[in-house]
């Protein structure tokens, strides 16, 4: 329920999403969320804080590609490591995410489009035990769009500029691809950028980050 008791700044349809069929005789409430804009996606994490006492949010694009890479070890950048593309490998297929697999990344067997988000948990889970991170639904994330990064902040803290009071003045960025992106998109470091936060979409949705600490909620 999306608990209008608890609304901080917007109203909140309780059943956004597109899809709304169980996927294969799987409860549809499995699914990801979708046809949800960044301004909904904050508001939902608003009213968690404030039901739980605990503080939810969206991920900064730093944390978010950390999680997304499933790597806890450093890098030698003097040694010229890199990271792979995917949490998984070199490459991705249709049997390790949901994306529009019949566009392959390398040389790999073209795969099935499921042409719908997927529910969560039928693909394998990164090393950190997270699922979907490439695929299934574009996730938002709190910082503005910045061409670079270029006096970013090197704590993994959110990079934002504007108070995204006027939509039409500010672009968000989203991350991991989704059931209708092409492999290239799928990738770790690929950002979408020049997305308005109104914006929304079948295939936009997000994921939350219970941050340390708690909120103090006014009673």
């Amino acid at each position: 329920a999306s608990r209008a008791d608890l609304k901080v700044n917007l109203d909140l349809d309780p059943e956004p999403s597109y899809f709304k069929e169980p996927y294969q005789d799987i409860d549809r409430w499995q699914r990801p969320v979708e046809e949800v804009t960044w301004y909904e996606a904050v508001e939902f994490c608003e009213r968690l804080s404030k039901l739980t006492g605990r503080n939810y949010r969206l991920p900064s694009e730093a944390e978010w590609e950390y999680a997304c890479r499933g790597h806890r070890e450093a890098l030698d950048r003097e040694k010229g490591e890199s990271y792979p593309p995917f949490n998984f490998g070199e490459t991705i297929t249709g049997e390790l995410a949901n994306y529009y697999a019949s566009v392959t990344y390398k040389n790999e067997a073209k795969g099935k489009n499921r042409r719908q988000t997927t529910p969560v948990g039928q693909f394998s889970a990164n090393n950190f035990g997270l699922y979907d991170m490439h695929g299934n639904v574009w996730e938002w994330c709190t910082d503005d769009m910045h061409n670079n990064y270029e006096n970013a902040p090197t704590d993994g803290s959110a990079r934002v500029d504007s108070d995204k009071k006027d939509s039409t003045k500010t672009y968000t960025v989203l991350r991991g691809g989704s059931w209708y992106s092409y492999s290239n998109l799928c990738r770790s470091a690929f950002r979408l950028n020049y997305t308005w936060p109104d914006y929304h979409k079948d295939d936009f949705g997000f994921r939350i980050v219970c941050a340390l600490g708690i909120t103090v909620v006014d009673s």
